[in-house]
């Protein structure tokens, strides 16, 4: 026989169901917000349906005595909330105050502003992509950038396509499909995103034979190797690692030498890349481009959006009649660039041939800015913050170590000036959430009990919005 109680709760229980307003009854309320206006209909309608939805749900798990309903303003309320929490865009920006330069998750380089403008031109107009303007002919998508690379790094030729691992994935299907490609067991890296070069090379369909030890690989091993099943001789640039201690590696121009008499290509994954040398900035020593293919390399390829500092792109100099294989392999048409990264990666390419690149190349200024600058920024960034949230805050610069990031020279630190944040009774993590939470979101780190803003990777633009956030904390 059913409780007394049990039986009260089904009526209650039912009257709370029933009271709960209809879909078009809070659309209806949430004509006037204008917090919302951008969002379309559509979406709005899910929302509110999401939100009816979870208000059932609390009903029905309410337990023996169920509250009341909420009405069309309170569901209206958390609608609102939901919505301008999400924004109108799902990519939207956000202030990196990680310290971290070429952040993977955050989009890695930034663009310069002539890239930027660009972008613009070409996004709004028509443009010759593939049009000889001067035949009226069609012409090459390559051409636009393929000049500039060529006078930059010394190559023959060149070929673009949409990240570097598409690059390696290219060259080992043109040119070692069915064959043996040598490698070193020390450069069998493993990028972002769980992608390793063994799997990359099973998918080519070349034949993986690797050399040597982890740790040490000496000539004899390459030449123990070769045969007649040789396709490739692959190097690959730890520039996302260091092995240090007992170790040995073969150089670029060693494997030339051994190569080249026998008829087989060399190639050399660089990686992150660079065009510059940065050790004139404290930096440790990191191959260049130019000095790659100036040891005789056959094949090489980089990224577009680490050390370069452009947009996502692999890039690949080197022999002419090797890139002309690549360039014609019905694969390429799958991985082939479109007009956004020609025109950002032309400017940014420009900007290393009118040697303005450090400073107006965003991830170059930022590896490269002085200390006291960023100290300069940091100490600005607290003047704007009032007295009172400053001590509520525990707010104060220290001194800190940022990281370049994107798999790019991993021994480095760099010297910066950070905001640290936390109390006892406002916990570093409960910041940290409170500031993800911000428009824009804020990202900075956590260490020990303490939030670092890094100021390195903060924006002067950012200022102004970093600090009203910090404010209302």
């Amino acid at each position: 026989m059913p409780r007394e109680d049990e039986g009260k709760r089904g009526p209650r229980l039912r009257d709370a169901l029933r009271s709960l307003p209809s879909v078009d009854v809070v659309l209806g309320a949430l004509e006037s917000e204008h917090a919302i206006r951008g969002i379309p209909r559509r979406r709005v309608t899910e929302a509110v349906r999401e939100a009816l939805a979870r208000e059932r749900r609390r009903l029905l798990g309410a337990g023996e005595a169920p509250a009341a309903a909420a009405d069309a303003l309170e569901i209206g309320r958390r609608v609102v909330a939901e919505l301008t929490r999400a924004g109108a865009f799902s990519l939207a920006p956000l202030i990196n105050a990680t310290g971290v330069v070429l952040h993977t998750n955050l989009g890695r380089a930034l663009l310069s502003p002539l890239a930027q403008e660009r972008l613009l031109r070409v996004a709004g107009a028509y443009s010759n992509l593939e049009m000889d303007i001067a035949t009226k002919e069609r012409g090459s998508r390559y051409a636009h950038v393929a000049g500039l690379l060529r006078r930059l790094t010394g190559a023959e030729a060149s070929l673009v396509v949409n990240n570097n691992a598409a690059a390696v994935l290219l060259a080992l299907e043109s040119l070692a499909r069915g064959k043996e490609v040598i490698v070193s067991r020390g450069e069998l890296i493993e990028i972002g995103g769980e992608f390793r070069i063994p799997d990359i090379m099973r998918r080519s369909g070349a034949v993986l034979r690797e050399v040597g030890t982890t740790n040490r690989t000496h000539l004899k091993d390459y030449v123990t190797a070769l045969g007649p099943e040789t396709g490739l001789i692959l190097k690959v640039h730890t520039s996302n690692y260091r092995v240090v201690g007992f170790t040995a590696a073969v150089s670029s121009r060693e494997l030339v030498e051994l190569g080249r008499p026998r008829g087989i290509p060399v190639m050399e994954d660089l990686g992150s890349g660079c065009l510059v040398d940065l050790r004139p900035h404290g930096f440790p020593w990191e191959p260049t481009v130019p000095e790659v293919v100036a040891s005789g390399v056959d094949l090489v390829s980089f990224s577009g959006d680490k050390l370069l500092g452009g947009p996502q792109a692999g890039i690949v100099v080197g022999r002419a009649d090797l890139i002309e294989r690549l360039a014609q392999n019905p694969v390429n048409r799958a991985l082939r660039i479109d007009k956004f990264t020609i025109a950002a990666l032309e400017a940014t390419l420009y900007a290393y041939e009118a040697g303005t690149a450090l400073a107006t190349i965003p991830t170059l200024r930022m590896l490269t800015e002085p200390l006291a600058a960023i100290r300069r920024r940091a100490r600005g960034l607290l003047r704007r913050i009032p007295a009172d949230a400053q001590r509520a805050l525990g707010a104060g610069v220290v001194e800190a170590r940022s990281q370049v990031g994107g798999g790019a020279l991993p021994t480095v630190e760099l010297p910066t000036a950070a905001l640290a944040l936390g109390t006892a009774a406002r916990p570093a993590r409960a910041l940290d959430e409170a500031l993800r939470a911000a428009r824009p979101p804020v990202l900075g780190r956590l260490l020990d009990d303490r939030l670092l803003l890094d100021c390195r990777t903060v924006l002067p633009g950012d200022i102004p919005a970093l600090a009203r956030a910090l404010t209302s904390l």
